[in-house]
Order: C-alpha cells, then sequence, then structure tokens
C-alpha cells in the first residue's frame, strides 16, 4: 500500500539520483575514500524525506563485471575439487582434504548396531535428564550406549549387569575443534556449574554403582583447563562413596603438570589421556593445541608424580595409519609406563568429519590385542566397537584395582 501524500518518484538510475555514486565509480579501489557503513545523502527532492542508501557488493577485480560472476549450483557447494574437476583419487567425495565421506569405503556388517531400547536404557536416560547430566555416550555418538546403559548383553535390553554411563563433566561444549569428534564446540563456552562436583557425586552415589568413569571437553578458556573442577567431583565422591573406584579420562590441560598434579592427587583411581592416533597423523586428526609429546608427557607424569596410580590411553583405528606407525605409538606409550590401552575402530559422525580410511576388521583387532599384551600392557581392549571408556575394560580394571589392592593388603 502507497500512502497517498508520498508522491512516487519516476524510476531513474541511482547515477542520476545521487551524483556521489558517480564519482564513487571513478575511484580506484586501491584508495578508497568511502566508509563501508551505510551513508545519507541530503538532496533536494520533492519530497521531505532524507534516503539512505547501502551499498553491499562483492569485491571483484576492477576488469570484471558482475555479469561475468559465476557460482556454482548449490548441489555442487558441497563437492570436492577434486570430484568436480574430474580427479578423482582414493577417496573422493570429500567436503574438504581429509574430510567427506568415500563412495568406496563401505561400512561392514560386523559395526551395525541395532537402535538402542529397553527398560533399563530408558530408565537411565529418564534419570539423567532430570538430573541435568552430560554424557560423553550422548555427545560423542558412542555406537555402545544400548550395551553399557542395558548392564551389558547387548542393545536390546538382554544385560543382566550394573547400567554404566560417563559423565561428562564442564558443560557440553568444547573449546577444541579435533576434525574426528561430534562434540560441539565453541571459544567462549558457558561457564562452569559451580554446584556440578555435588550434583554429580550425588548422583552417582545413588546409583549404586562400584566404577565411575569421568570425562569432560576441553576447557582452554579456564585458567587450569578445569582441573579443579575435576578434582571437587572426584573428591565429593570419594566423600560419599569411599570405595567407589573412579577412571577420570582427562584432556591435555595445554600440558599443565600442576593442573595433572592437582587431578591425580584427587583420589581417583586412574588416570585416563588417549593420543588418538600414531604421530604423523596427530595435526591431521587433533586441534592443533594437542599433540603427540605433549600427550606422553601428561600420561608421564601423571605415572609418577603418585606412587601406584594407574594409567590408561586408547589409539583409534581406520586414519590411514600403518601397522610399523601403530606398533611405534604402542611401544611409545609402554615406554613411559602406560598400563591400560583401548583400540578402536574410528567411526566418522557427519561427512564433515574425517574420512574413514578403512575398516579394520575384527580379526586385525585381535592381533593388536594380542601384541599389546606381549609387550607389556597389563590389558588392552581392543575391537572395531571398542572406545576409551567402555564397558568391558571397565570390568577388567575394577578387578585389576581390587587385585592390586589386596596385594598391598597382604604385604602391609
Amino acid at each position: 500500500m502507497v500512502c497517498s501524500r508520498v508522491p512516487l518518484l519516476p524510476h531513474r538510475p541511482l547515477v542520476e539520483r545521487f551524483p556521489s555514486i558517480k564519482k564513487m565509480q571513478t575511484k580506484s579501489l586501491a584508495t578508497p575514500r568511502f566508509s563501508p557503513i551505510p551513508i545519507s545523502y541530503r538532496q533536494s527532492c520533492p519530497i521531505s524525506y532524507k534516503p539512505t542508501l547501502v551499498i553491499r557488493c562483492h569485491a571483484v577485480e576492477s576488469s570484471r563485471t558482475s555479469d561475468s560472476i559465476s557460482y556454482p549450483p548449490e548441489s555442487d557447494l558441497f563437492v570436492s575439487p577434486a570430484v568436480s574437476s574430474g580427479k578423482t583419487g582414493a577417496y573422493p567425495g570429500g567436503m574438504g582434504l581429509h574430510t567427506g565421506r568415500d563412495p568406496s569405503v563401505k561400512k561392514p556388517e560386523w559395526l551395525r548396531q541395532r537402535a538402542p531400547q529397553g527398560e533399563k536404557f530408558a530408565r537411565l536416560q529418564d534419570s539423567l535428564s532430570r538430573l541435568k547430566l552430560n554424557t560423553v555416550c550422548v555427545e560423542a555418538q558412542c555406537p555402545n550406549i544400548g550395551e553399557c546403559w542395558n548392564g551389558g548383553g547387548g542393545a536390546g535390553g538382554e544385560g543382566d549387569g550394573i547400567a554404566t554411563a560417563t559423565i561428562m563433566l564442564l558443560g557440553d561444549t568444547c573449546t577444541r575443534g579435533c576434525r574426528f569428534c561430534a562434540v560441539k564446540t565453541s571459544r567462549n563456552p558457558a561457564p562452569p556449574d559451580t554446584m556440578e562436583p555435588e550434583n554429580t557425586a550425588a548422583a552417582i552415589a545413588s546409583w549404586g554403582v562400584d566404577y565411575v568413569v569421568l570425562t569432560s571437553v576441553d576447557r582452554d578458556d579456564l585458567p587450569d583447563g578445569g582441573s579443579g573442577h575435576f578434582a571437587q567431583t572426584v573428591k565429593a565422591l570419594k566423600t560419599l562413596k569411599p570405595k567407589i573406584l573412579v577412571e577420570c579420562l582427562t584432556s591435555d590441560f595445554q600440558g599443565d603438570l600442576a593442573a595433572v598434579y592437582k587431578l591425580v592427587h584427587s583420589g581417583l583411581d586412574v588416570f585416563a589421556h588417549n593420543i588418538e592416533t600414531v604421530k604423523r597423523l596427530q595435526r591431521i586428526v587433533r586441534d592443533p593445541r594437542a599433540g603427540y609429546e605433549q600427550s606422553l608427557s601428561v600420561l608421564k607424569y601423571a605415572k609418577h608424580c603418585k606412587e601406584g596410580m594407574v594409567t590408561k590411553s586408547s589409539i583409534m583405528l581406520g586414519l590411514g595409519e600403518s601397522d610399523d606407525e601403530v606398533k611405534e605409538t604402542m611401544a611409545d606409550l609402554r615406554a613411559i609406563g602406560v598400563d591400560i590401552l583401548t583400540l578402536g575402530q574410528y567411526l566418522q559422525p557427519t561427512p564433515l568429519h574425517l574420512t574413514v580410511k578403512e575398516y579394520v576388521t575384527p580379526e586385525k583387532f585381535s592381533f593388536w590385542r594380542d601384541y599389546g599384551e606381549s609387550i607389556g600392557f597389563s590389558y588392552v581392549a581392543s575391537g572395531p566397537l571398542v572406545r576409551s571408556s567402555y564397558r568391558a575394560g571397565e570390568l577388567f580394571v575394577k578387578n585389576y584395582l581390587s587385585g592390586k589392592k589386596d596385594e598391598n593388603a597382604a604385604c602391609n
């Protein structure tokens, strides 16, 4: 609808209605003299209003015109240059140099899981929701969520054991952006919940479990990387339930050994930190703030700053690593005294994440288990669906720690 009091202006090109634009066209982009913000122009006009001119444009070479600019079809926006040019290599179809789906690599049958269901699963899901607790099971899209939350036995609720879940502290948003991880990221996540340590401890104590895994997102925005918050949770849990066994799967705290010391001496039983992949692939797989040597230094310090501390790490397979590189990584972990190792298949959460280069067979995982135990690891959990906090591994660690405590008691 047009107001009758305002006469319509005859259509004229902008350069005629606003002479300053014509002047601007003659200026070189190399020596701009015009502000990029909206500019108001006063001009004699049959009506009394002050028109505001807003110019939005793409910066292009002066020799090019808008008619010569071509844009790709919407369907081609997520096609890698190799595919669009017809130069398809070993891993086409990506959304970047290291990401995207590889149509030639099909997910094998041994990785197919039923959707989680069952009464125990639903009960634990409801409990976690009511208590507003985050779990790595959900945030990282773990394929074993049905088995663990049902107490073992499978995703359908056939388990007859105690349900387990890995609690994620310090919120659900990470300050790092590793290319394999499905956890959401932000440079400035919300501040930690000051009541989380007490609430988490009370919730876990009420579940009646005797082994729990606590983990967290990376919080590089905090002075100690969240180590103090972690330590408060362990202390609160040990106060409510002194005999519970606590495993902490931590970040590297940016190599801050004082933060590592604080957590190791909080009362935890297992210090876990994942090296994730072999040395050559670190910069491709992990955030640049993480690193192979930094992870080794954190694990080494945790092992030696408290007598009897059990340490644990994990390696993902299927990212393009060679057998010799895996052996080298396992040897480096053993050289600093790591006791427990888990190996599992990397699964791509979305096309925006790292491409799966290989689906490692169950037989090969069995080989790595035997090899790891032959070079001195106390326990190796190795399988396509094994994860760093894996229920079967937790049961072994519980028995392993109980055995160590019995040995120490006998010696005393």
